[in-house]
């Protein structure tokens, strides 16, 4: 039989003092005349420890907690949130977020979720992996892994530096309708940033890994190995010609493509109208081999969730289905504005996976090299040229020119360009090689054609 660490011993006794905060809350709440009323407690620690050169640099603990009340009078609402969880300033937050929703004005679309919606049971996700490292522990595996990179080859020249990256804490939250619910959690990661070259021919790229559980980290030096391969590599940049060319993204930056479709078909934009895909649903959105799929419930993963930020249930459910969009991401008030249930997806998307029916076991990055035959793969984008009411798209970029399905030599100071709409409907493939970052998850993107502006 294992036994509870102290951690979460610890976890254990605040989560029960968390609920009876709550209960207190909502008590005052009523007590004051509000109609309504939800109330969510946290807190975590954390520890960041950062060298370079093989040195120490930094070394930041955290420790954050907060009381935040939402309180409803009719269709108005107020809040407000402390630091203090002693039962006097519960109270004066909770008479705090009062006071301003009596004055604040009315808004037909306000409230808590309804009651069936809410979450009333949810499984264990096994989001909680504590790491027990103190700083002088971090340290080592950062400076193991910035060795690793600097010891590959005598051009990585210098490093921006390594860090080791742990965080842990839990929550609980309910409201007048009677739910109440939170679990623990934890995030931990570790990352190398080498440099190759001398003078103006420097250049840096990175690598990490990150995980809820850090049995599952890679090892410092693969990630510091990986770093500097990547960081070599980029030796070779010159520019290539303006014309218009297939582009493959490479994995970890296509679940950007996949964070693009969530916020064209998020509620705020919708009902703002500020996206290029109003009144997409049933409608044929990507290329028609392509499924995304939202899977809220996969063990340890770090997109899951048992339920939204409102504590809306969260399910399995298609996003997109053979092309064609099947749902948005709604909260319950941008629900109510577009004449919706909530998706539960306050607070963002829960464990996307894009993927395509075309997809081979063996298709990994070299193959979809071949697929693309010459084009450019796209290893890092710059800066932020995402139009969401129109779906244009223009992006600095690097990556790699590839003749023959062979990468060739590295590209640098080039733009790619397009438009969102037509790029997901000309994804000619996706790679077998999947990078799951943060709460999506996908192969390497193909895009039949794209401008690509160089010399």
């Amino acid at each position: 039989m294992s036994h509870p660490t102290i951690s979460q011993l610890s976890i254990s006794a605040n989560q029960f003092q968390f609920c009876e905060l709550v209960d207190e809350a909502l008590r005052h709440a009523k007590k004051l005349g509000a109609s309504d009323a939800a109330v969510d407690i946290s807190e975590n620690k954390g520890l960041a420890v950062s060298v370079r050169q093989m040195e120490l640099e930094t070394v930041e603990q955290t420790q954050d907690r907060s009381l935040g009340v939402t309180v409803f009078a009719g269709q108005r609402s107020g809040s407000a949130s402390t630091s203090d969880f002693s039962v006097k300033a519960l109270r004066e937050t909770v008479e705090a977020a009062w006071h301003i929703a009596r004055y604040t004005a009315e808004d037909p679309f306000a409230g808590l979720p309804e009651k069936d919606m809410l979450a009333q049971s949810y499984p264990d996700l096994h989001l909680h992996h504590p790491w027990m490292l103190d700083a002088d522990q971090a340290t080592k595996l950062a400076i193991r892994a910035e060795q690793a990179a600097l010891e590959l080859s005598p051009l990585i020249s210098n490093s921006e530096g390594a860090s080791v990256d742990t965080l842990e804490g839990h929550f609980v939250m309910g409201n007048s309708r009677g739910f109440l619910g939170g679990y623990p959690y934890s995030r931990h990661s570790l990352s190398v940033s080498p440099i190759a070259g001398k003078g103006d021919h420097m250049h840096r790229d990175y690598w990490y890994s990150s995980s809820r559980d850090p049995s599952r980290l890679a090892s410092p030096e693969s990630v510091g190995r990986y770093a500097a391969e990547r960081t070599l590599s980029r030796l070779s940049a010159r520019r290539i010609p303006t014309g218009r060319y297939p582009v493959l993204f490479e994995a970890p930056l296509a679940v950007g493509l996949i964070g693009s479709l969530v916020q064209a078909t998020s509620g705020s934009a919708l009902y703002r109208k500020t996206s290029f895909l109003l009144d997409s649903l049933g409608k044929s959105v990507m290329a028609k081999h392509i499924d995304v799929l939202e899977r809220p419930h996969l063990a340890a993963a770090m997109g899951s969730a048992p339920f939204d930020s409102e504590g809306v249930r969260t399910c399995d459910r298609d996003v997109v289905r053979g092309g064609e969009l099947k749902g948005y991401f709604l909260s319950s008030y941008a629900g109510r504005k577009l004449g919706m249930p909530s998706t539960g997806n306050a607070g963002g998307s829960h464990n996307l996976l894009l993927s395509s029916r075309l997809t081979r076991p063996e298709d990994d990055l070299e193959a979809m090299l071949k697929k693309m035959g010459r084009g450019l793969l796209v290893t890092e984008l710059i800066g932020q040229g995402i139009n969401y009411l129109t779906g244009d798209y223009s992006r600095g970029a690097f990556g790699y020119w590839v003749e023959n399905g062979r990468i060739q030599h590295a590209v640098e100071e080039v733009t790619i360009a397009g438009n969102l709409a037509e790029m997901f409907a000309q994804i000619v493939a996706v790679g077998a090689d999947t990078f799951a970052a943060g709460s999506k998850r996908t192969g390497s993107i193909l895009i039949e054609q794209m401008s690509v502006a160089g010399s």
